[in-house]
């Protein structure tokens, strides 16, 4: 049984000019110890998944269809009372930004010792231990002395250090990071990264990385999940995604990635604009930014196609070379 089974999630924001529906029909599965990665624009949807899974939406946003399974536990529509045992101990989130995370009126040791006391058993001299624990288990140093500063005396290297322990306190068994390294320096990135593969190693978690850095997917995930306009469009093994994309976004996606060995050639931005989840077309939501286009594409979605068994991708190109190569057989 998988460690979370996400099938055909729904969720949608009211807001004054209409409904958004941010998130359209995501299925996925985590297996225990594996690291998952979301990948896409900002406006994807790679965040509001993540914040399903947790129920911490906004006031106006709801999950409007779907299911959550959590060790086979059904998190939709459980109720806060189950989601508070849940978030913590089985699911931790780090957040973007660990500086609008931690609060700035509290020391660092006041926000990891609460975290502790509100989802363990443990007493405050136990949590204020395990805060120390926790802080030298992420390399942060001196950590007697950070346990006593307050968020504004630390770099962001080493807030985010502080964010990655507090969700680690109570050892859970899946870790989202959303964009855990995009407000820190490419130092600090790959001291952040490395990090989370030693502990993830170490504790055995599943990971899921919200990123638009395929360099990070590279470095860390197993399996990836492509995103556009709050569905998956593509999906597979790292391998698969990165050496053998088969939908046209993905394409683009690899095409901006800048290389060491071409240094004079251009990169490929995607070309337009994201598209406006208060006026979603029939067709594929990429068709209006793909230069490879067909008039199906503007009129119907594709439906997902599997490429293999650890690959699919939902895109007409595909069922187009199908039915070219179906015919070139045919006719040999």
């Amino acid at each position: 049984m998988a460690l979370l089974e996400v099938r055909d999630l729904h969720t949608a924001f009211t807001t004054p000019a209409g409904t958004v529906n941010a998130v359209n029909g995501v299925s996925f599965f985590l297996e225990r110890g594996k690291v998952l990665g979301i990948v896409g624009e900002s406006g994807s949807g790679k965040s509001v998944t993540a914040y399903s899974i947790m129920q911490i939406l906004e006031k106006n946003g709801q999950i409007v269809g779907g299911s959550v399974k959590v060790d086979g536990q059904e998190l939709v529509g459980a109720g806060e009372k189950v989601m508070k045992t849940v978030r913590g101990n089985k699911i931790s989130i780090i957040f973007q930004d660990p500086m609008t995370s931690l609060n700035p009126t509290y020391t660092i040791g006041h926000q990891l010792v609460e975290a502790i006391l509100l989802h363990t058993n443990r007493n405050r001299k136990q949590a204020w231990d395990r805060a120390v624990e926790m802080l030298q288990l992420v390399n942060v140093n001196e950590p007697l002395k950070r346990m006593k500063q307050y968020p504004f005396e630390l770099s962001g290297g080493m807030r985010q250090r502080v964010m990655i322990a507090m969700a680690l306190a109570c050892e859970p068994d899946i870790l989202i990071a959303d964009e855990p390294t995009t407000a820190l320096d490419v130092t600090i990135q790959a001291q952040i990264l490395e990090l989370m593969q030693s502990l993830q190693k170490e504790l055995g978690m599943a990971i899921i990385m919200i990123t638009h850095d395929l360099g990070v997917v590279a470095q860390m995930c197993d399996e990836v999940i492509v995103m556009y306009a709050g569905s998956i469009c593509e999906q597979g093994t790292a391998d698969e995604i990165f050496y053998n994309p088969k939908h046209e976004y993905t394409k683009g996606l690899m095409r901006s990635i800048p290389t060491v060995d071409n240094d004079d050639t251009p990169l490929e931005p995607i070309a337009g604009t994201p598209i406006d989840l208060l006026n979603m077309p029939a067709g594929c939501p990429f068709a209006p930014r793909c230069d490879k286009a067909m008039k199906i594409c503007l009129r119907e979605r594709a439906e997902r196609m599997e490429i293999n068994e650890c690959h699919a991708a939902a895109c007409w190109m595909n069922v187009k070379e199908k039915a070219e190569a179906s015919q070139e057989g045919g006719e040999a």
